[in-house]
């Protein structure tokens, strides 16, 4: 069955604005699936429509007070707390939340569907706070905040402005939601927020392995290292296809440089009777182990990518009401497993990514170690001036926080709700962790690249540069020029960074 969104969709959603037609959608199954459910639930027992929730779903719920129980969940449960999450992460946590209602499995009404997507192509976006989610029955307190805006209570942030739902949906002509079936629960039930929050991730960490890829060729520039690190015979013959694509990324990249080596005719050709090589016949592991360090992060990244395309177009409710079978299941499709190993296997891949950029940067920094640059890329008077020294003191500390939060939080579960959620996902707060490891991954790769430019002059070899090294090479020159007196790099480093982000190198 195709998808009814991509990533790729929610790129564009999320970063450029691209509007939701509700022409394209299916509303026809959603229509379906609500019809089915009003029908079938008059004479039934159906939790979350006539019951209580979670533990109390053992009390049956009046006929008079089945509305209420609905709206009871949604302000019950919007006990969030901390800083609200960005708003990149809240609009994919919406598109996340759309596509369960689009599989027609939620048997919510169509103008719920209607109204979300409003809210999406307008930017009306829901305080959501940080903290609350446990992640098993989806993330319940999280997406309560979402559906308070829905109902025209809470706060949205609109264009910039924090602002009351209700004030703002009535400026846009939209009228708040009122409940039908079981829409309260059917909109706090699920995955949305970690998955949204994971896809925001999934953006950025396939970004930073570009980059990090890049990087890793003007390295071995810069060290004037042997080829056939990359060399696509060394590398097929390790199955491992991350391997081969990282190497042959490397290939392309590396592509006219003039820099590297070729060992064929350095050490293999004409009569050698030196004793010892004053040029490395192997480079340090952080330089020639590439290919075999970022090739598992990229199939860490891949197989997260197909994971989050599969939960983006899941029916990830409870109950599964299906209009096909007649029959409503219950079960445990809002469970957040799924999302928190793999954002585990996230983050720790790009605890592996930093780790790596930080052994680079000390290659260039440590004069004793690399043989051909001074210490820290000084270019001044040495004792006097001191270069980027202390640049690495913030790479070595932000990499040490991110090898703290390498530990896995998917085996934190802590049974909560009377012991009803006795194992627990913790998706959200996983998803979020590897976030703080992503953020932290830029301001490191932001360090590394002004390191890279400065390398650069300190050799004068920037002609010799691979074309798209001598790219970046210029366009980091024109953010932060070469530097021989001391000089504050806060300033620089914030707008590397920024730079890193906004361009998007493609390698794929």
């Amino acid at each position: 069955m195709n998808p009814i969104f991509t990533l790729a969709d929610v790129e564009k959603i999320v970063y450029r604005d691209k509007k939701i037609a509700l022409s394209d959608l299916p509303m026809d199954k959603v229509a379906e699936c609500y019809d089915f459910l009003k029908q079938f639930s008059a004479d039934k027992i159906i939790y979350g429509i006539n019951t209580g929730f979670g533990p109390m779903a053992q009390w049956r719920i009046d006929d008079a007070d089945l509305t209420a129980l609905q709206y009871n969940i949604i302000r019950s449960h919007s006990t969030g707390a901390g800083e609200p999450l960005p708003d990149e992460c809240v609009k994919a946590a919406m598109v996340a939340r759309l596509g369960t209602f689009l599989q027609g499995r939620s048997g919510v009404h169509p103008d719920l569907v209607k109204l979300l997507v409003e809210m999406i192509n307008r930017d009306i976006l829901p305080m959501i706070p940080r903290h609350g989610s446990v992640g098993a029955s989806g993330d319940l307190v999280q997406l309560a905040h979402l559906a308070l805006t829905m109902i025209g209570e809470g706060s949205v942030h609109y264009h910039g402005e924090w602002r009351p739902a209700a004030e703002v949906l009535q400026e846009n002509g939209l009228e708040p939601f009122k409940i039908h079936i079981r829409e309260g629960l059917s909109i706090t039930n699920g995955t949305g927020v970690m998955t949204g929050i994971a896809m925001i991730n999934q953006f950025m960490a396939e970004q930073l392995l570009d980059w990090a890829t890049l990087a890793a060729v003007m390295m071995n520039e810069i060290a004037g290292s042997f080829d056939d690190l990359m060399a696509e015979p060394l590398n097929t013959v390790r199955r491992h296809e991350g391997q081969q694509i990282i190497a042959a990324r490397m290939r392309t990249l590396a592509r006219d440089s003039h820099c590297l080596q070729q060992r064929e005719h350095q050490l293999y050709e004409g009569d050698h009777t030196e004793t010892t090589f004053d040029h490395k016949v192997q480079p340090y592991y952080s330089l020639r182990c590439v290919p075999q360090i970022l090739g598992p992060i990229y199939e860490t990244l891949a197989n997260c990518r197909r994971v989050l395309e599969e939960e983006l177009n899941s029916a990830c409710d409870n109950p599964i009401v299906d209009p096909e079978t007649r029959n409503v299941y219950h079960g445990g499709n809002f469970h957040g497993d799924y999302i928190s190993l793999e954002q585990d296997k996230v983050k720790i891949a790009m605890v592996r990514l930093v780790m790596t950029a930080e052994r680079q940067l000390n290659y260039l920094f440590h004069d004793r170690i690399n043989g051909i640059l001074p210490p820290f890329l000084n270019m001044g008077k040495l004792g006097l001036n001191y270069g980027m020294q202390a640049c690495q003191f913030t790479a070595t500390s932000t990499t040490a926080e991110c090898q703290t939060l390498a530990m896995p939080n998917y085996v934190h579960s802590i049974p909560n709700n009377n012991d009803n959620q006795d194992v627990v996902s913790m998706g959200t707060n996983t998803a979020l962790l590897t976030r703080t490891v992503i953020d932290n991954a830029w301001q490191v790769l932001a360090i590394q690249y002004i390191a890279l430019a400065q390398a650069v002059d300190c050799l004068k070899i920037a002609d010799k540069l691979a074309p798209i090294s001598r790219q970046i090479y210029n366009q980091v020159r024109e953010i932060c020029p070469v530097f021989i007196e001391d000089t504050p790099f806060y300033e620089d480093l914030r707008n590397v960074e920024a730079f890193l982000k906004g361009q998007q190198l493609k390698l794929q």
